[in-house]
């Protein structure tokens, strides 16, 4: 997967840095049911993993949520993935006993999403057209935290960093970035620790995918053409 497993609205240092995807806790959600005009309209079924289910409604909810954070969705098959990967993660987030982010936090990653826009009212059409509700909203940048976190303390041990990689990072790319844009650049001094975590955030990211790839491999994963009913 493509971790945005750490957002990039999760992380603020010197440069963006995806961690791809880590979304939320699996897809053991029962299938939604609605009456419409008499009629019992069942959720479609996108794939199978194992003895669960990711829906369609799923897939429909985590393209909208990208559409509104980075505007744009990714196709049906790399969607799936994700919430396969979601899917991977959450469960062994669950076994782990790993603990929810707090609604503390969860409130301040959602400010940080609406100041990405001109205002909230501008937030709130935006989230209206592509279909999610605010509930919608902070509920799937909890599940992204969470994941994001438990990545984090999976991998982060293992994520070593030394001083030629964190000075490699400053000529190589911090200083030719900042010198392109006109900005000032700071001594190496200032910046270390900044450094320092992006490299480590990058660590964690490949580890993260390395593993979740290998994991997927495992798994009897069927995707569907399109909607079959479970």
């Amino acid at each position: 997967m493509n971790r945005a497993l750490l957002i990039p609205l999760l992380m603020g240092a010197l440069v963006n840095v995806t961690a791809s995807g880590v979304r939320g806790q699996g897809s053991s959600a029962p299938s939604a049911t609605n009456a419409v005009s008499n009629a019992r309209i069942i959720d479609g079924v996108a794939a199978r993993i194992e003895d669960d289910i990711i829906t369609e409604s799923e897939v429909r909810e985590l393209a909208a949520f990208q559409l509104l954070v980075d505007g744009r969705a990714k196709p049906r098959p790399e969607l799936i993935r994700e919430l396969a990967d979601q899917w991977i993660a959450g469960g062994e987030a669950r076994v782990a006993n790993y603990p929810q982010p707090s609604e503390e936090d969860v409130k301040r990653v959602f400010e940080q999403l609406i100041a990405k826009f001109p205002s909230l009212e501008e937030f709130k059409k935006r989230a209206t057209d592509v279909g999610l509700t605010e509930a919608d909203v902070r509920r799937l940048l909890a599940r992204q935290l969470y994941l994001s976190r438990f990545l984090d303390y999976r991998f982060r041990a293992a994520a070593q960093v030394d001083q030629k990689q964190i000075e490699a990072y400053y000529n190589n790319e911090l200083v030719p970035q900042l010198e392109s844009r006109g900005q000032p650049v700071p001594s190496l001094e200032d910046v270390q620790d900044a450094i320092q975590e992006v490299l480590v955030q990058r660590a964690i990211n490949d580890r993260a995918t390395a593993w979740l790839d290998e994991t997927r491999a495992r798994l009897k994963i069927d995707v569907m053409s399109g909607g079959e009913q479970p």
